[in-house]
């Protein structure tokens, strides 16, 4: 059997490279659409799939890549363009003629959100409703295990410190792994998810302490949960890579958690009902993580590590203020996080946002396996 062929928007990041594992897996022909031939394109390529490269703004480019395709993936970038790439991708979506297409978008998305980078999800989403003739399916998660909650392992396997941001509240992460595989089904059945939406969890609510005590499992070592100052993480997020889009939108993210809205409607059975295997647990995704090189106990390895720790603070980080107002994004007059928006809690089915300071503790579900 023929089977119809894939195109994948940022497949080097962490949920376009595992939707791009599960297609060639399941023997589905795959196209990957890729800003520059690095090692990280030539590890696709080795893997089997086709290498189309491009800006996501550049239409005849995605266009091109397009040629030939009857399902695709849209991940948006952390960019102030992103809104651009949705009217470029919708667009030559539309004039493929694409039999289907999987969007991925933020739990927290409505439209006057203060996070400016919330605001351009929610109308990309309305973008890709209003496409005719093309099924359309779409994942929304919150935070994923590995980032942010993840992202400071290096910290918590040398030092045995986990910095920690989100207040009191809970959450249930999702795996980036589920992420993928529950694109890759409705990219490989779109006519069963169709017009549905998935929010992907993991399988059980946790407190920062649960964290602790489950990476102090992990890397067999007390790991003490460290409150740290917002300036702090951005340095060191900013340290990281990570773009100043995403750091100018961070604190407002930060604000949800801390207000409990990433404990609405998890856990859930999501993952386990489209790709038919029980969702992740914290602790595989931590173990996974922990095998890297880095992640390794050792004199050198402790000593980096502790020289960078030390060198956070210094970091000069650039004005995120003086960044936006550059962009010329306009700010809502009155701008409502998702426990003040009658919009997001319509279209989630809420009818009120608690705010909760504490939960009760559920039966533990973590695996060391």
């Amino acid at each position: 059997m023929i089977r119809p062929k894939v195109l994948v928007t940022g497949a080097t990041g962490r949920t376009g490279s595992a939707v791009v594992s599960e297609l060639l897996a399941a023997g589905y022909p795959v196209r990957v659409f890729v800003r520059r031939d690095d090692g990280r394109s030539a590890a696709l390529r080795a893997q089997g799939a086709e290498i189309a490269f491009g800006e996501m703004t550049d239409f005849a480019a995605v266009c091109t890549a397009m040629q030939g395709v009857q399902r695709a993936y849209w991940l948006p970038p952390y960019d102030p363009a992103m809104l651009t790439g949705a009217v470029v991708f919708a667009t030559a979506a539309r004039q493929a003629r694409l039999e289907s297409v999987v969007v991925l978008t933020q739990w927290l998305a409505s439209p006057s959100h203060p996070a400016p980078l919330t605001r351009q999800h929610w109308l990309a989403d309305q973008l890709f409703e209003m496409i005719p003739e093309i099924a359309v399916t779409t994942v929304n998660p919150g935070f994923f295990a590995d980032s942010p909650y993840l992202a400071t392992l290096d910290l918590v396997a040398h030092l045995g410190i986990l910095p920690w941001m989100f207040g009191d509240a809970w959450t249930a992460p999702p795996s980036v792994d589920d992420i993928g595989r529950v694109v890759a089904a409705a990219l490989m059945d779109p006519a069963r998810h169709a017009g549905r939406t998935y929010r992907p969890t993991g399988p059980q609510l946790l407190s920062g302490q649960d964290i602790a005590r489950i990476l102090g499992r992990v890397f067999e070592r007390n790991v003490r949960l460290v409150p740290t100052p917002m300036r702090i993480f951005l340095k060191a997020a900013y340290l990281d890579g990570n773009p100043l889009m995403l750091l100018a939108s961070m604190a407002h993210y930060l604000e949800e958690h801390r207000r409990g809205t990433f404990t609405l409607g998890a856990p859930n059975d999501h993952v386990q009902v489209v790709t038919g295997r029980a969702a992740e647990s914290f602790e595989t995704v931590a173990r996974r993580l922990a095998s890297h090189p880095s992640k390794r106990r050792s004199t050198a390895n402790t000593l980096r590590e502790f020289a960078r720790f030390m060198s956070i603070p210094l970091v000069p980080l650039p004005s995120l203020s003086r960044y936006m107002r550059g962009l010329r994004i306009a700010t809502p007059r009155r701008p409502e996080y998702t426990n003040e928006s009658p919009v997001w809690q319509r279209e989630h089915g809420v009818s009120r946002v608690a705010v909760p300071s504490t939960l009760e503790p559920q039966p533990s579900m973590e695996s060391s396996s």
